[in-house]
């Protein structure tokens, strides 16, 4: 079979978009699934649809890495864009052509650097994971290359300021991918912090500050990456051999916080994509916290505990998807800020995601580490609720239980806190080493014992929850009611 390439796809008299010769105006750190079906999509649209007439380069991050795959196949690459859009199964194929080339920078350096040198180049996009975007003081300005990621965006900005400094308009705007709170800034800070200690001069910190604009984002799309057990399958259908087939949800959200002039730059509204540059992301983020987020993190441990093991069969529950509904609609979105209708919307979207028919979502992956999810993603809603109502919300105070009763395990080992479901079967607790040597020191307490330290653990939850007026009462309540009629019955009497 041959292999992806633009004359593969000639011959084949492949009849959708491709764009052979462009300019390379975007320059991506990182080259991994996430971005090639998230960024690299939204632009190949763009060039589609606008002609925005842009060529990505991409540069691998870190020393293993798909470079050489990527330039096998002359930057192309299939992405299909599965699972569920207003009510109907989709698996949409489309080919990608946006992407130029792939730089591998321990082997050549140069060869990124030398992309500074190209006045055609405007953006700079990166995903180098929340633990990407680090100031390490051990990098210096003379490795080759540096090895933190600001390190090396703060050697290539001054190789730009040398070639290009002294005209207007030759700075960068940067889009931060990174699943951290206020990525760009962070990665503004880091890049100071390296421009000051390498003693790069005034000068150059002056115009890093004038001509570049660094751009927090949120992104929102699950993508589930290279399809190993269909790909050979998918490659026959194909015709030809992609051996860098990308897969992803149909839903996509991209929300970039920048100046107004950067609509007419990036014409995503033009193009009718899903992405919004506004001067604030922050209430979107929370919106997706709050409602996606916190949806997982609300029910899928009383849904384990209720015998379910993957997200879509619980949609398909319902006592389970309705118990999720009324958390979304009845105690999560009153505490928000943004239009009902639009956060309605959202939450529509949420239930056809977690319906997705093309992935197998398990319940005890989105369990991990559910002590900081749960005080990051539901507790806020908790307190809102409580503040505008004067009261507790039911399913939210119901979660908290099933929290706690997910985690009172009875022996801790290397692998986590041992516990078992009503039905038998064992389960693995996974959080952190304090947490579960918590739950461990507490296994042997009655329900009222066991509940009053969990809400007054200041550790856990930066507050004493027993605070709340009732909260205490009610969760020991709900837990007494876990552990004698199950889990599901709870969901059931919250839906009355």
């Amino acid at each position: 079979m041959e292999k992806l390439c633009y004359e593969t796809l000639e011959k084949q008299g492949y009849e959708g978009y491709l764009l052979k010769e462009a300019p390379e105006r975007v320059l991506q750190f990182g080259e991994g699934n996430f971005l090639r079906a998230f960024v690299d999509y939204f632009i190949d649209v763009l060039n589609e649809k606008t002609g925005f007439n842009s060529k990505v380069v991409l540069c691998q991050p870190i020393a293993p890495g798909l470079a050489d795959k990527i330039n096998e196949q002359e930057g192309l690459y299939t992405l299909f864009l599965r699972g569920f859009e207003h009510g109907k199964k989709v698996n949409a194929k489309r080919v990608i052509s946006c992407v130029s080339r792939c730089l591998n920078p321990y082997e050549d350096y140069e060869a990124v650097l030398s992309c500074a040198e190209n006045p055609d180049l405007r953006y700079i996009a990166c995903n180098t994971t929340e633990a990407g975007i680090v100031y390490d003081p051990a990098c210096k300005f003379s490795d080759i290359p540096a090895e933190s990621y600001p390190g090396k965006l703060t050697q290539f900005l001054y190789r730009r300021f040398e070639k290009l400094g002294k005209e207007a308009g030759k700075g960068f705007v940067i889009l931060s991918c990174e699943l951290i709170d206020n990525n760009g800034k962070e990665l503004e800070k880091c890049v100071m912090e390296y421009a000051k200690q390498w003693d790069l001069g005034d000068e150059f910190i002056n115009w890093i500050q004038s001509e570049n604009i660094f751009c927090s984002t949120l992104v929102d799309r699950i993508v589930t990456g290279y399809p190993r057990n269909e790909a050979a399958s998918i490659c026959e259908e194909l015709g030809y051999q992609d051996n860098l087939i990308d897969t992803g949800e149909v839903f996509g959200f991209w929300v970039i916080e920048g100046p107004e002039h950067l609509k007419k730059e990036l014409p995503f509204e033009e193009a009718g994509l899903p992405v919004m540059i506004c001067d604030n992301h922050k209430p979107y983020k929370q919106r997706k916290v709050r409602i996606l987020n916190g949806a997982h993190t609300s029910f899928v441990l009383g849904a384990y505990l209720a015998g379910e093991d993957i997200v879509r069969d619980c949609m398909d529950d319902e006592v389970i998807c309705g118990f999720m509904n009324k958390t979304i609609y009845d105690e999560i979105i009153p505490t928000l800020t943004l239009p009902e209708e639009e956060l309605k919307s959202f939450a529509a979207s949420v239930t056809e995601r977690f319906k997705n028919p093309f992935i197998d979502h398990a319940l005890l992956a989105i369990s991990l580490n559910s002590t900081s999810k749960w005080k990051a993603r539901v507790m806020p809603s908790l307190k809102g609720y409580v503040e505008k109502n004067k009261a507790l919300p039911k399913c939210i105070t119901a979660s908290f239980a099933f929290y706690i009763a997910f985690y009172h395990g009875t022996k801790l080992t290397d692998s986590g806190l041992t516990a078992s479901r009503p039905a038998g079967d064992e389960y693995t607790v996974n959080d952190d080493k304090a947490v579960l040597e918590f739950f461990y020191d507490h296994k042997d307490d009655d329900v009222k014992t066991l509940t009053q330290a969990v809400c007054k653990n200041v550790a856990f939850w930066g507050e004493d929850l027993t605070n709340i007026p009732g909260f205490l009462e009610a969760v020991t309540n709900y837990v007494t009611a876990i552990k004698e009629t199950g889990a599901y019955e709870v969901m059931k009497d919250c839906l009355k």
